[in-house]
């Protein structure tokens, strides 16, 4: 078993810290206490090649592994939980879809500024009655000629309505099945197209400088080449795609873990109580060795997920497990970054405060932790 990693992983992850610690996080603060999505730092993440790292050269993108996807937003998200969601969804909820399921046209339409973070792509799953029972979608879509008819809502979408949001993926009931169940299909939904709507959303606890959307559809109307995939696909290509987008919250987690642990140890090792540094008490140095331990197990089980994907084997299991761990890691990590800096952890004044805010979405997005615990019960077999 090899666990290192290769030369061109190493420079990546060295050059996306470099470029991280440099350009982020003297105004992450700042973005983040505005509610401002940044522009300019989206730009040089793309010019940092951050976007389609998974895609073919032919349509854009930089053709790496997804491990190598996957160490570029950890390397982002310990700095900033913001801009590496703006990174994560880009690439696996507004990229992917396309790039898996979309048809040649649609790849060579879109995919090539999307590579280049010159343009944004959203994924319309959640609506307001329908999170995790994506299948209860209300949102329909009815063939009207040569066009599909859009009417319904989409909540909580990342990306989908920024100045360079060049659309959405949207999911629509397109009829009923035989077993009576909902037909589900996708649809690319470009913005400015009459009838839709992307509005941004205000007063977020966490990821603040990212951009979040309530879309809507009101007899929207989009031609029946911006089918992706096959009618009647909508479900199989929203499972997939979460399965990715799974890796890429887990990568998150793991990443703001290890930014709460960075931050944490230094702390510890320069407050000074009763004479001698925090971190020499044993009650603060077994946080600090717990913290070291779960972080550890964290990658493991995150990379190993990222490995079976690269081999093309079955990973759907490891997906939800990866972001499950990773996720609630950061939670405990976060708790003991906090309760390490003392009143200071309160205070905005230290990025601490900010990561544990950040950290609670990752419980809740692309699956909740009570979802994923049912996904990972059925695949073991328990049911």
């Amino acid at each position: 078993m090899d666990f290192s990693l290769s030369m061109e992983q190493k420079i990546l992850r060295e050059s996306v810290r470099a470029f991280a610690e440099k350009e982020i996080s003297p105004v992450a603060r700042t973005l983040d206490e505005t509610e401002t999505f940044s522009y300019e730092l989206t730009k040089a993440m793309g010019a940092l090649g951050l976007f389609g790292i998974f895609v073919s050269e032919h349509y854009g993108g930089q053709e790496l592994d997804y491990l190598s996807y996957i160490i570029a937003v950890e390397e982002l998200a310990r700095v900033d939980a913001s801009q590496a969601a703006t990174v994560a969804a880009a690439n696996s909820l507004g990229i992917g879809p396309i790039y898996y399921f979309g048809t040649e046209e649609q790849k060579r339409k879109y995919l090539p500024r999307l590579c280049t973070g010159e343009m944004l792509w959203g994924f319309g799953l959640t609506e307001p009655d329908a999170g995790s029972d994506a299948s209860a979608c209300h949102t329909h879509a009815v063939l009207d000629g040569d066009a599909w008819v859009i009417n319904g809502s989409k909540i909580f979408i990342t990306n989908a309505s920024t100045d360079i949001s060049g659309g959405v993926t949207v999911m629509a009931v397109t009829d009923k099945r035989s077993d009576g169940r909902n037909e589900l299909s996708c649809f690319l939904v470009e913005s400015g197209t009459p009838g839709y709507t992307a509005q941004p959303m205000h007063g977020k606890m966490m990821w603040r400088a990212s951009s979040t959307s309530t879309l809507y559809f009101e007899d929207c109307r989009v031609p029946k080449e911006n089918l992706l995939g096959k009618r009647g696909e909508g479900f199989h290509q929203m499972l997939a795609t979460l399965d990715g987008g799974r890796l890429s919250i887990g990568a998150m987690g793991l990443g703001g873990a290890q930014g709460c642990y960075d931050m944490a140890i230094k702390y510890a090792k320069e407050r000074v109580q009763f004479g001698r540094p925090i971190s020499t008490f044993q009650v603060n140095a077994f946080k600090l060795a717990d913290m070291a331990m779960e972080i550890e197990c964290a990658r493991l089980l995150l990379y190993r997920a990222c490995w079976l994907r690269n081999q093309n084997k079955p990973f759907s299991k490891e997906a939800a497990m990866g972001k499950l761990y990773c996720s609630e890691v950061m939670g405990r990590v976060a708790n003991h970054a906090v309760q390490l800096h003392g009143g200071y952890g309160l205070m905005k004044e230290y990025d601490v405060e900010r990561f544990y805010r950040d950290q609670k979405l990752l419980e809740i997005g692309e699956g909740t932790s009570e979802v994923l615990r049912i996904v990972i019960a059925r695949l073991i077999g328990a049911y």
